[in-house]
């Protein structure tokens, strides 16, 4: 009976972490989609595009990835979390994306990483 209970939350643990990550991914693009965007092309978007996209996917390497490289505490890693979808839903508002779908970006992507983090810290 274990085996089941526990293949059972492996299962949803596994699909929690699938979709939290398709959130990072997306909040990667929207703030890398921001930067090509908001500024005239070509060298200022060229460079800010790069530029946010590479902090992106750094910040995410550092401290959000399965195996980050910077270890925090559960309390500091959810803090960076939280920046990291604040600034997708921000970089959504100024884009003139509708305030209901950037603030449900945003409250699905927080709800994702707190229970996806408090599976993690079960374990």
């Amino acid at each position: 009976m274990n085996e089941v209970l526990s293949s059972g939350a492996q299962r949803s643990a596994l699909v929690l972490q699938s979709l939290r990550s398709l959130v990072h991914a997306l909040s990667v693009g929207i703030i890398a989609a921001w930067g090509f965007l908001s500024w005239p092309l070509p060298w200022p978007g060229l460079v800010t595009g790069f530029g946010a996209l590479v902090l992106a996917v750094l910040l995410w390497a550092l401290f959000l990835s399965p195996r980050p490289v910077l270890h925090t505490d559960r309390f500091g890693q959810s803090l960076i979390e939280l920046l990291f979808i604040a600034a997708a839903v921000a970089v959504l508002l100024v884009l003139g994306v509708h305030p209901l779908i950037a603030v449900g970006f945003g409250l699905v992507g927080a709800v994702l990483g707190y229970v996806a983090g408090s599976v993690r810290a079960v374990k």
